[in-house]
């Protein structure tokens, strides 16, 4: 071998060993591993709020992603306390066992904190932490539109049959309306209650108003209508785990957002406006 070929040999085989090296070697800045972005910054801490299907409150657009008055503010909560927000669809009175278990981070979804539930017998207060009170509600009373002559006050629920989510407020306001001698049809979601009155497999059902005001009235739900029944007003809040820290950062982000008038804007895009509050106190 010549001089010059000995010297071209040696040039490969050290360009090889420095790309071997370079390939081999340590992750150059932006490439991450063990969870982190793109950027080598850790993975957001990631807030589950445990929803179901409640038009204005939680409910899936046209393409299918979740919208709503409570989905937007949980996104927003979610940007000011640098969490990346998800929406867990849950059985809704499996709620309590989910977050028990971690499955979800909290209950965000028209959920009143000032009621017993129906599945445990004990008022909610005791079974999760509360953040502050954000929204008035109350349970309405739906019924068949030629039918409003039968149900002028609570009363006239007593030996009917009603029907109601199972584990909601409503539930708990309907088993003590039609009393020992009426029945309850325990549905999965509030929205599969007016089902139930259409078809006249139950006399009524008891669900949030805020709900009833967007469904009846209107397209297959035309000949439904929410009966003349004044009931007494609930208070939304998001639940969370027993002594979760989480429950005092959503306070402080809820509070600044309530107080910068964002969430007065956001229920004016959902109709809300009036029902807006911020108490400290939702349980009582």
């Amino acid at each position: 071998m010549t001089k010059t070929m000995l010297r071209i040999t040696m040039g490969i085989i050290l360009m090889t060993l420095l790309v071997f090296s370079v390939s081999c070697g340590p992750q150059s800045a932006g490439q991450t591993s063990g969870g982190a972005n793109q950027t080598g910054n850790a993975e957001k801490p990631k807030l589950i709020c445990g929803v179901t299907e409640f038009e204005p409150i939680n409910f899936r657009d046209a393409s299918g992603a979740w919208t709503g008055f409570d989905t937007e503010f949980a996104l927003l909560v979610g940007e000011r306390l640098g969490m990346d927000v998800v929406f867990q669809e849950i059985v809704w009175d499996k709620k309590f066992m989910e977050i028990e278990a971690g499955a979800i981070s909290c209950i965000w979804n028209g959920f009143t904190a000032n009621v017993i539930d129906s599945v445990t017998g004990r008022p909610r207060i005791e079974d999760v932490d509360m953040s502050y009170g954000y929204m008035l509600n109350q349970q309405c009373v739906v019924i068949k539109a030629d039918r409003a002559a039968e149900f002028k006050s609570i009363d006239a629920l007593a030996g009917k049959t009603a029907a109601a989510e199972k584990g909601s407020a409503g539930e708990s306001l309907a088993l003590e309306a039609v009393g020992s001698t009426g029945n309850i049809i325990d549905t999965a979601a509030q929205i599969n209650t007016f089902t139930e009155v259409k078809a006249g497999a139950v006399d009524c059902a008891v669900v949030d108003i805020l709900l009833a005001q967007n469904i009846t009235g209107s397209g297959d739900y035309s000949d439904l209508i929410i009966a003349d029944i004044t009931l007494d007003s609930e208070i939304y809040a998001v639940g969370f785990k027993k002594g979760s820290e989480l429950t005092e950062k959503v306070n402080q982000a809820m509070k600044a957002l309530y107080d910068e008038g964002k969430l007065l804007q956001l229920a004016e895009k959902y109709g809300l406006e009036n029902t807006l509050i911020l108490i400290t106190d939702p349980g009582k």
